[in-house]
């Protein structure tokens, strides 16, 4: 018997291992900003403080903030910013301005109106209390945030209630938050208040605006509406950048978008001369309900350690852990090739070169993407039936390389569903011939599920670009490589194929071909189609 020739293995090793160390350090190459979102000497104006963590939810009225979180919160917040902006006083966060006088700060104390009047007057009792108690840090009460846009209240209802505030707490300046175009479509508000409070949000706009046109984009909608409001101040009320999330045609969140945004919007406003307030401070992970990840990581500090994403003078990279995460990549990627090889050492013979060819593209696929995948399962996880989904397919999307390496070597091609749950006679390709049809059962039936998530509510939901990508290309290459010459095409593999073919298609229709994301995981949902329709079980494999 011959030596088994290690010189190919290793070549496409090294080679594997120096793309994913390049590719890390091109990801988490660090960008340089002309301000610091964060600056000690330079404190931001204002920012909406909203103090829930972990599993605390307004949502639930139970919630009762207590008063040591907030003086935790408001004593870090002051070293970085002179004024806070609040929504509701429920949930113990009428107890912000008492807590804001101790530790020097301005508070813009919002008024959460509805549609239930019983509680609405609650509200304002209260607010007006505190301002009147508190008149040196109560600067101003937003009577209502975003209220005409849910369509809760009409605009005569709501400057009826702006009105009520205003008679009762003195000279207290009044106005309410709304969207920008709402302002427009209602101009009845604008008699009503002292000035105008409005939220340009360019990720959220109906024509999404990307990350490097978000400043200017700001600033055009400020100047219009100056002109079409002239007389009282325009505050931008709420104006930021989500750090974490899935893109909308071409408007990427990331933690390098967000300070870049952030950091232009706010020597804009230096330059200019007007007051902003930025969403927000705190990510909030009970808004992913609403908002998917996205609506979670607004914030400039993060919600589990309270410490801000930019700290001064610390380089700004979407990735801070790329080197344990490029370590990770490497592990699989050698991983991999030790599966190969072991499987040549107990069958020795000489596989085709395309084979170890189709093992290294599958260990450098997943060995560059794996640190990705870890860092969408930990941000777009939300809860136990989160984190159980995606970590099923992460965990899938790591198995795949190994067994398609297993297979490639073996000369074994990929299993059909009919070996893993038909009738006895086709079964028949041991442990791993098994475990790999339930990987590829997993990809494909979670693949479908999300597929099926993009054609109906595509709204909120991530791309699993990363995840499936690891699994997909080593099943591709499997099936491109050790097809059956013959036998009868699958029924359930041919469903599945159709089903994520026309999804696929009506996804990059209806999301856009400038949406990387989408396009990426629509590639993946149609390579997995091809691999499904290529797919053939032979009439008794036994």
């Amino acid at each position: 018997m011959e030596p088994i020739s290690l010189r190919t293995p290793l070549a496409l090793l090294l080679i594997s291992l120096a793309v994913i160390a390049s590719v890390w350090w091109w990801l988490a190459t660090p960008i340089t900003l002309a301000r610091a979102p964060i600056d000690p000497a330079a404190k931001l104006q204002c920012v909406s403080y909203t103090p829930f963590r972990g599993a605390q939810t307004p949502l639930d009225p139970t919630t009762q903030i207590p008063v040591e979180q907030i003086e935790q919160d408001l004593a870090d917040l002051a070293k970085v910013t002179d004024c806070v902006r609040t929504y509701s006083i429920e949930n113990g966060l009428d107890q912000v301005p008492g807590v804001a006088a101790k530790v020097g700060l301005k508070v813009m104390q919002g008024i959460w109106l509805s549609s239930n009047r019983f509680k609405n007057l609650q509200q304002i009792a209260i607010a007006v209390r505190l301002a009147k108690e508190y008149p040196g840090v109560v600067t101003s009460l937003i009577v209502g945030n975003e209220v005409l846009l849910r369509g809760e209240m009409t605009a005569a209802d709501l400057a009826g209630n702006i009105r009520a505030v205003k008679a009762s707490a003195g000279n207290i300046p009044v106005t309410y938050a709304d969207v920008w175009e709402y302002w427009v479509k209602n101009r009845e508000i604008y008699d009503a208040v002292d000035f105008i409070t409005i939220h340009i949000l360019p990720y959220w706009e109906d024509i999404p605006v990307k990350a490097k046109y978000a400043a200017a984009h700001v600033d055009e909608i400020r100047k219009r509406m100056a002109v079409t409001f002239p007389g009282k101040e325009i505050l931008i009320g709420e104006t930021g950048w989500p750090s974490q999330g899935r893109m909308r045609e071409g408007a990427l969140p990331s933690r390098t978008n967000q300070a870049r945004v952030v950091s232009e919007i706010l020597d804009l406003a230096r330059r200019e001369g007007f007051r902003v307030n930025l969403i927000e401070a705190y990510d909030q992970p009970w808004k992913r309900m609403l908002e998917g990840t996205v609506g979670g990581n607004w914030g400039l500090f993060d919600s589990v350690k309270r410490q801000v994403k930019y700290p001064p003078g610390v380089a700004i990279t979407n990735y801070p852990d790329w080197k344990l995460q490029m370590a990770g990549g490497m592990a699989l990627s050698v991983a991999t090739f030790l599966v190969a090889w072991l499987t040549l050492r107990r069958r020795p013979w000489t596989p085709r070169p395309s084979a170890w060819i189709a093992v290294g593209i599958s260990a450098t696929t997943a060995g560059t993407l794996l640190g990705i995948a870890g860092d969408k399962i930990y941000y777009e996880s939300y809860g136990t039936s989160g984190f159980l989904h995606w970590g099923v397919l992460l965990a899938a999307a790591i198995l795949a390389p190994l067994l398609t390496a297993h297979a490639l070597i073996a000369g074994r091609s990929l299993p059909t569903f009919l070996e893993l749950i038909g009738p006895r006679d086709y079964r028949g390709k041991g442990a791993i011939g098994a475990l790999l049809a339930i990987v590829l059962a997993i990809i494909t039936v979670i693949a479908a599920e999300t597929a099926l998530g993009f054609t109906f509510d595509p709204r909120y939901r991530d791309f699993p670009y990363a995840s499936l990508t690891m699994a997909v290309v080593p099943f591709a290459l499997l099936t491109m490589l050790n097809r059956p010459k013959e036998g009868s095409r699958p029924l359930a593999e041919s469903v599945f194929a159709g089903l994520l073919a026309i999804a696929a298609l009506y996804t990059i229709y209806n999301e856009g071909t400038i949406n990387w994301q989408s396009d990426w995981t629509c590639v993946m949902y149609l390579l997995l189609s091809a691999t499904l329709w290529r797919a053939r079980a032979a009439q008794n494999p036994g």
